[in-house]
């Protein structure tokens, strides 16, 4: 089960491994509204691995913080593969991390469509020199608290991939 302590245990164990290949990461949040990079600093020593967070809730701070293209948001939505992926690499460019893990989803209660429902989660992974991936989870029937924790999860799962690949 994930909760907050076995993420804090993940936290720690994916900083050891980023320290020991020399990477440095940066995250880029919206429906975990800055957990991911909480949880990273919640770990002693984590300033010489965590490079910065980037907490885009709203539509225009994913343009300005993160260089989220309009017309991406247009014609996708905040919540997209797509939006995952520019954040991502927005998040790499904008700072001096090696990796970048970026998360934007509908935590709910409410948001939801029958397109998108309540626990629709997109994830990317930008990465210097390598192509950006991206993920598609569906938490449901986790209630906000528990997407959120899920999406942490899924993030260090990507973060950590990443690292040992």
């Amino acid at each position: 089960m994930t909760d907050w302590s076995s993420l804090t245990q993940d936290a720690a164990t994916l900083l050891e491994a980023a320290r020991k290949h020399g990477l440095m990461i940066a995250t880029a949040e919206s429906c975990t509204g800055g957990l991911i990079i909480g949880t990273l600093t919640e770990v002693a020593g984590s300033s010489d691995v965590v490079d910065r967070g980037f907490v885009t809730y709203s539509n225009a701070a994913k343009m300005d913080m993160l260089g989220v293209r309009e017309e991406t948001l247009a014609r996708v939505g905040a919540v997209s593969r797509e939006t995952a992926i520019e954040m991502a690499e927005g998040a790499l460019s904008r700072s001096n991390a090696d990796l970048a893990v970026a998360v934007t989803g509908i935590a709910g209660p409410g948001g939801g469509s029958e397109e998108k429902p309540v626990g629709t989660v997109y994830l990317a992974l930008a990465r210097k020199g390598r192509e950006t991936q991206a993920v598609h989870a569906l938490f449901n029937q986790k209630g906000r608290d528990g997407i959120r924790l899920f999406t942490i999860a899924a993030a260090f799962e990507l973060l950590s991939n990443s690292i040992h690949s």
